[in-house]
């Protein structure tokens, strides 16, 4: 998987990296699988608080490989495949898994995005709790452009971050548009000179916090999406009630009236 996606480990931080720089970072088999591989292996690694998603190069990623548009106008890729497949316990055919399998993380993930983040790099990004990206970055929900749909998670995540006639109008037309549209539209959380430090930054800050209470934080923003204001409710005091009183809660109340920094144990 090296020579498609790079992971390091520092202080709880998973620094991962798409290195197939001299592409742009593009989708092809390889890519899909390392992303696929990597996602599922940080979800049960141990001491992890936080992941950084990046590109090496160029851009963060720009899209499908362009060669699996030539299989698909030859017609030695056809989409049966992708109703066929097994398909994850979350719903996700293996393309879809790719994208998705970072939203499933249980801990926060941050996308640095700089260049450009086309068609299902613009889903890949998508995933991730926050976007910190570049004023100049370039993004498009291309697929309108090559005949096709966004189909990797992009019509579960996008609703969620811009009002409906947005997406459709960015999903319609497949235009070009910077990281200075995307923060007024919702998509970016911040604009960066140096999206990549400044997402390795937070996730520091990140992972110096309690992590079970980082955790249940993030159990409670994915279960909101679809629930009812009852169950929400409810979810809130089930995680609280774990938290109230346990060993990290007692150490984050004594460390701060102290005045001195937490030790947080995994």
């Amino acid at each position: 998987m090296e020579d498609r996606i790079r992971v390091t480990h520092e202080h709880g931080v998973a620094d991962v990296r798409l290195v197939r720089g001299d592409k742009m970072n593009a989708l092809d088999d390889q890519m899909f699988e390392a992303l696929r591989f990597t996602g599922e292996r940080l979800k049960t690694t141990p001491g992890l608080r936080a992941v950084v998603l990046s590109g090496e190069g160029r851009a963060f990623c720009a899209g499908l490989d362009t060669a699996n548009f030539g299989k698909m106008a030859s017609g030695q890729r056809g989409g049966e495949r992708l109703i066929k497949g097994e398909r994850t316990p979350g719903g996700s055919n293996p393309s879809q898994h790719a994208v998705m399998v970072w939203r499933e993380l249980p801990v926060p993930v941050i996308a640095a995005v700089h260049g450009a983040a086309y068609g299902g790099g613009f889903q890949l990004m998508l995933a991730a709790d926050m976007r910190l990206m570049h004023a100049d970055t370039r993004l498009s929900i291309m697929e309108i452009n090559w005949g096709l749909v966004p189909d990797m998670g992009g019509m579960v995540l996008l609703p969620r971050l811009v009002r409906d006639d947005v997406a459709r109008e960015l999903t319609y037309t497949g235009r070009v548009f910077s990281g200075g549209e995307a923060l007024a539209l919702g998509l970016a959380t911040r604009l960066c000179d140096d999206p990549y430090a400044e997402a390795l930054a937070l996730a520091r800050e990140i992972a110096s916090k309690p992590p079970k209470a980082m955790r249940a934080a993030k159990r409670l923003f994915e279960s909101a999406v679809d629930a009812d204001a009852h169950a929400i409710l409810l979810a809130e005091s089930q995680e609280q009630a774990r938290l109230i009183g346990a060993p990290e809660q007692i150490e984050a109340v004594t460390a701060r009236l102290a005045k001195r920094a937490p030790v947080f144990e995994d």
